[in-house]
């Protein structure tokens, strides 16, 4: 079986198979069995940290919904604690909206979660290695990441991770923000995920010296789909803040001349949805 990927207008219903981006690092995705939901961040919470300064967080693109508008998620995975992936602004009001609902975010970032998404949030510890069934029929595989490098707290425990997501026979990768490093290639080979979450705006001497450590640029990101041998490359993490970005015709082009991986743009607030074909090869279009 291979997969088809489409790209056209509305929201995911309960059962039916298919993801939306969210800005950013963020996607609502709809397995068809789960609802989950990856790195959301929907408020303006760093633009007012960081107002008149140079790097001012502007939002170049509005939220494509609002946190109170979401509708309730199975299960919310975080990757890392910076604000665009751990938003106080964004995840407490679901916490606070839905008070059963699992947050799986990593071990070593425990207080920082309990500080953001609320004190009695219903927090799933995890780190890299483990592989949990948060809910029945939903297998997480936790998987480090390098935010520039690979970083661990005072326990060994590792502070920036990535996530399989496997349900109803796919599995969708997202890297969480990361780089290269060695041995990424053979775990996701490993994981044999269908579909590439992966963020491609890049990183420089420039933005690192800022404080502003970077991610993969796009022509790694698409190595890495080759390495990891994963069919489809949805980049993310681009058009959100000016200092922080690509342009974005660089993803038109590869994906005008990519086969493998095939590489889809998302479009915040568009849905794109996945079926299984029987012609044994993987499509992509929009509609």
């Amino acid at each position: 079986m291979a997969l088809s990927l489409e790209q056209g207008a509305g929201w995911p219903a309960p059962g039916q198979p298919g993801l939306v981006w969210l800005g950013q690092a963020g996607f609502w995705i709809e397995t068809g069995a789960h609802r989950v939901l990856v790195d959301p961040y929907l408020s303006d919470s760093l633009a007012r940290k960081y107002v008149g300064r140079r790097n001012d967080h502007r939002r170049m693109m509005a939220p494509p919904v609002m946190p109170g508008d979401l509708p309730e998620p199975d299960i919310v995975l975080v990757t890392h604690a910076h604000t665009d992936h751990m938003d106080s602004d964004t995840l407490a009001p679901l916490a606070q909206r839905f008070p059963h609902l699992p947050f799986v975010v990593p071990a070593a970032r425990q207080d920082v979660a309990r500080e953001r998404i609320g004190a009695s949030a219903n927090l799933i510890l995890v780190d890299a290695g483990q592989r949990i069934e948060p809910l029945r029929g939903l297998e997480v595989t936790v998987l480090p990441a390098a935010h520039e490098t690979v970083e661990w707290d005072a326990e060994g425990r590792h502070l920036h991770l990535g996530y399989g997501i496997r349900s109803r026979g796919i599995c969708l990768y997202h890297s969480g923000d990361c780089i290269p490093f060695d041995g990424l290639g053979a775990a996701l080979r490993d994981l044999a995920a269908d579909i590439a979450l992966l963020p491609v705006n890049g990183r420089d001497a420039a933005r690192l010296d800022a404080g502003i450590p970077g991610n993969f640029t796009l022509a790694e990101a698409i190595a890495l789909a080759r390495a990891g041998e994963m069919p489809f490359l949805i980049p993310h993490h681009f058009g959100m803040f000016a200092f922080n970005t690509l342009d974005e015709t660089e993803i038109d082009h590869a994906a005008a001349r990519s086969a493998a991986p095939r590489i889809v743009k998302p479009v915040a607030g568009r849905v794109m949805w996945w079926r299984e074909t029987d012609d044994g090869s993987g499509s992509a279009g929009s509609s």
